[in-house]
């Protein structure tokens, strides 16, 4: 992984997060808005799957376990995808803070991420 990519992640999921948060228990439904800070944190997600796969090719081996890594990146890119579907059949305020758990969660999940390719020896 990259250091600077990762920080870029943790910064938009958690941005995200508050956003949805603060915007859901001020009573606002999804909108474009929301929905599309979600869909920026899945897009540096796939970035982040393209990483993943060239990284251990040009040198940039994980020390900690690849599947564990990997199972955190799938579930990690599944999770807005989820969210935002919840949030579109459900339109209440309330799915607006599950979009805000949801990029919260996934700033946890980068993090731990990390620590698995750099921090942890197999």
């Amino acid at each position: 992984m990259i250091l600077w990519f990762t920080i870029a992640q943790l910064f938009v999921a958690v941005a995200a997060g508050l956003f949805c948060v603060i915007a859901g228990l001020a009573g606002r439904r999804p909108s474009d808005w929301t929905v599309g800070a979600l869909a920026l944190v899945e897009l540096l997600l796939i970035g982040q799957v393209v990483v993943a796969i060239i990284a251990p090719l040009v040198g940039n081996s994980p020390t900690g376990s690849l599947l564990e890594f990997w199972v955190y990146l799938v579930s990690a890119a599944l999770l807005p995808l989820g969210a935002v579907a919840w949030a579109l059949l459900e339109r209440s305020r309330w799915s607006t803070v599950i979009m805000g758990i949801a990029a919260l969660s996934i700033a946890v999940m980068v993090w731990r991420m990390q620590v698995i390719w750099t921090v942890q020896i197999a």
